[in-house]
């Protein structure tokens, strides 16, 4: 029942990384420019940053399931458009149309995943929806280059159109419907509280630096680890421990979570805590064996705060409404995703890498802090 929702959060994470691996090589094919380039990464999660509350919304008014099952079809549809026309011109228009129908179907699986099972197994729940989307962003890069390699961007294309038919038809079969709950009148004064309120800021925020961490690890430890003498073999090792290790972690977390050994906001704190720590590794020990260990604390941290912050939305949202408010706190991550290497870019340009690590260290050494502080309370 839970599966179909999992290999949702599959299809989103590999669709995003699995294109994104080889957006390098077609521009330099198409002879486009780096803007190009840049606009091609950022547009997909430019359509989540705007729609997912929509789609939330959408979700609650009536019911996750179509809403998922349509999103899911949405996006085989314009992974299948890019193979019918054959037009590398309209890669750009397939990456919004690709990130529009993430927005729809993610947010209503989240929202599917809480409301399908007891408030009791949501951290376990929670991480294994996590796992799953670690496995997509570790794989997709890999696929992407294999398929690219053998068939260009066409046969990448179809199999992403292949993988979400058939994510469509196990959840049309497997889902159940669920419905909508009834809902109380909303103003927009309500909505700004209850998304200004500490039980949605600081799991947001959390989920919003973990994702910073993740893609700065994913993004720049490769260049630390060149700089430190690996091969590029090891050093895609590296890189791939990374996502391995938050693939085995979130479940545990989730675990933890549920078997009361492990508090939310303890371990949301912990998680980004160890992520920082990790950050700091790669900043201060730019040999090989502190890009390895750096690469293994960020994944960890990454893995323990991300479902603990999901499952404590889930446990505090009202349930007519999680619809919105998954699909708001995920504007977290994806803002989170695009700030991290902006950040550590930015001042990487100006002063050093190592420099812009510790920047992103600080930033995410506060958010542990104020989690912390919050828990004392």
């Amino acid at each position: 029942m839970l599966y179909p929702l999992y290999a949702a959060g599959f299809v989103t994470a590999v669709g995003a990384h699995s294109i994104a691996a080889g957006l390098g090589l077609f521009t330099g094919e198409q002879h486009t420019s780096l803007l190009t380039l840049g606009i091609l990464l950022a547009v997909y999660d430019g359509a989540e940053i705007i729609l997912k509350p929509v789609f939330g919304t959408l979700a609650d008014r009536i019911g996750p399931r179509p809403v998922l099952v349509g999103g899911l079809t949405a996006f085989a549809a314009a992974s299948a458009a890019f193979v019918v026309v054959g037009n590398p011109a309209l890669l750009v228009v397939v990456r919004f149309a690709q990130g529009a129908a993430a927005s729809a179907f993610s947010p209503a699986a989240s929202a599917m995943v809480a409301r399908l099972s007891h408030g009791s197994r949501h951290g376990r729940v929670f991480g294994s929806y996590g796992a799953f989307k670690s496995l997509g962003y570790a794989l997709g890069p890999i696929l992407g280059a294999v398929l690219i390699t053998a068939g260009g961007y066409p046969a990448l294309f179809i199999a992403l159109t292949v993988l979400a038919l058939a994510v469509t038809g196990w959840a049309a079969l497997a889902v159940p419907t669920v419905p909508p709950l009834p809902r109380r009148r909303q103003t927009v004064l309500d909505l700004s509280r209850r998304l200004g309120s500490a039980d949605f800021l600081h799991p947001t925020v959390t989920l919003a630096s973990a994702t910073a961490a993740l893609a700065v690890g994913v993004g720049f430890f490769p260049v630390l680890a060149i700089e430190a003498g690996l091969s590029p073999i090891v050093t895609g090792a590296a890189v791939s421990l990374l996502s391995v290790t938050a693939v085995l972690v979130q479940p545990l977390a989730g675990r933890a979570r549920d078997s009361g050994h492990l508090s939310d906001r303890v371990g949301m704190a912990a998680g980004i805590g160890l992520a920082d720590a990790g950050l700091l590794t790669a900043a201060l020990l730019t040999v090989p064996a502190g890009v390895i260990v750096a690469a293994v604390m960020v994944g960890a941290g990454t893995a323990v705060a991300t479902p603990l912050a999901f499952a404590h939305l889930a446990g505090t949202a009202p349930p007519e409404r999680l619809g919105q408010t998954m699909g708001a706190a995920e504007i977290g991550r994806e803002l989170g995703d695009a700030g991290g290497p902006l950040l550590v870019g930015a001042i990487a340009a100006a002063v050093s890498l190592s420099g812009g690590l510790a920047a992103l260290a600080i930033v995410l050494g506060g958010v542990a802090v104020i989690n912390t502080r919050r828990n004392s309370r």
